[in-house]
C-alpha cells in the first residue's frame, strides 16, 4: 500500500471518531437535558399557561389544563394572555378548565400586550388579574360579521339560486338581501351570548348593575383605565403577580416556572409548518366560525 493511501485512511479514520465522539456528547446533552428537566418538573413548581394569538377549541390544551389539578408539585398557576380573543365557545373551553384547576390551586393572570375580549373571558376565570399600565383589556360584547353581495351580482347579471326547508335556513347568505327577520333572528343570538359574557364579569368581577352596564358596553380599556373601574387587579407583570401569589398564598417566588405545553401529539416538523405555515399563508380572523369575542380594530 503506498503511503497516499495510508495517509487517507488514517484521515478517514480520525474523521470517523472525530463524528462519533461528537455524536456521543449529543446524546448525553440530550439526556442531561430530559433528566434536568424531569428532575425540575419532580420539585414544586409554579405552572405558566401562555394563552396566545386567536382563541379556538383545543382539546389538547383543555386536557393539559385539566391535568395541573391532579400534579401535588404545581403550587399555582400563572396564566400569560396576549390576545385578542377569538371564539367565544374557545374562550369558554378556556374559562371552565381554568376555574376547575381554581377550585385547587390559586390562579394569577397576567395580561400582556392584549388581552381583550375571549381574552379577557379568560383572565377573569382567574382570581387576581394583573396588566401592564399600557396593556389593551375589556372589548366585553359578541360579535357577528357577515356580507351581502346582491347589489354587486345584480350589476354582473348574476342571479342566485337557493332551495331551502324554511326562511331562516341558511341566513345570513352573502347572496340573499338581509331580511327583517333575520336581523331579529340575530339580534336574539347576540343578546343571549352577551348576556352569558355580561353575567360571567359581573360574577367574577363582583360588579353591581350600574358598574357592569359602564364596563360591558364593548370598548377597550388601557391598564390604567381598567385598574380605575375594575376590571384588573394590579398593574405590573410576573414578577407582580408572583408577589401575590407569595403574599396570598404562601407560594414563594424562589419556586420555579415551568411552562405548560401540548399538542405533542403531533409531529414537530407539523406543528412547525402549521405555526410557519398558518402565520405566513392564513388570515386566521378568516378562518373562525360560530360566534366570535374579539376585539378588531
Amino acid at each position: 500500500m503506498d503511503a497516499d493511501a495510508i495517509l487517507d485512511r488514517r484521515r478517514l479514520k480520525r474523521r470517523l471518531i472525530f463524528w462519533r465522539v461528537a455524536a456521543a456528547l449529543a446524546v448525553m446533552a440530550l439526556i442531561a437535558v430530559g433528566i434536568g428537566n424531569y428532575h425540575v418538573r419532580g420539585k414544586s413548581h409554579v405552572a405558566r399557561l401562555s394563552i396566545t394569538g386567536v382563541i379556538t377549541e383545543d382539546i389538547e390544551r383543555a386536557e393539559a389544563i385539566d391535568h395541573l389539578v391532579a400534579q401535588d408539585k404545581v403550587r399555582a398557576v400563572i396564566v400569560r394572555i396576549n390576545s385578542p380573543g377569538g371564539t367565544t365557545a374557545g374562550s369558554e373551553q378556556v374559562y371552565h378548565a381554568l376555574r376547575r384547576v381554581a377550585a385547587k390551586k390559586p390562579i394569577v393572570a397576567v395580561i400582556g400586550t392584549i388581552g381583550t375580549s375571549g381574552g379577557y373571558i379568560v383572565a377573569i376565570a382567574a382570581d387576581h388579574i394583573v396588566a401592564m399600565e399600557t396593556s389593551l383589556t375589556g372589548s366585553i360584547g359578541v360579535l357577528f360579521q357577515t356580507a351581502e353581495f346582491t347589489g354587486l351580482l345584480e350589476k354582473l347579471g348574476i342571479k342566485p339560486f337557493s332551495l331551502k326547508s324554511s326562511p331562516l335556513k341558511g341566513q345570513p347568505s352573502p347572496v340573499e338581501p338581509v331580511t327583517e327577520e333575520v336581523r331579529n333572528a340575530l339580534r336574539m343570538l347576540l343578546e343571549d351570548s352577551y348576556d352569558w359574557f355580561a353575567g360571567l364579569v359581573q360574577e367574577r368581577r363582583k360588579f353591581d348593575a350600574e358598574e357592569l352596564k359602564q364596563v360591558a358596553d364593548g370598548r377597550v380599556y388601557s391598564g390604567r383605565q381598567a385598574i380605575k373601574v375594575r376590571l384588573i387587579d394590579a398593574l405590573g407583570g410576573e414578577r407582580v403577580a408572583r408577589r401575590w401569589l407569595e403574599d396570598r398564598h404562601g407560594v414563594s417566588m424562589d419556586l420555579p416556572t415551568i411552562e405548560v405545553r401540548w399538542g405533542e401529539r403531533s409531529s414537530l416538523l407539523a406543528r412547525t409548518l402549521d405555526t410557519v405555515g398558518g402565520k405566513l399563508f392564513k388570515n386566521e380572523r378568516l378562518t373562525l366560525d360560530g360566534l366570535l369575542s374579539v376585539w378588531q380594530p
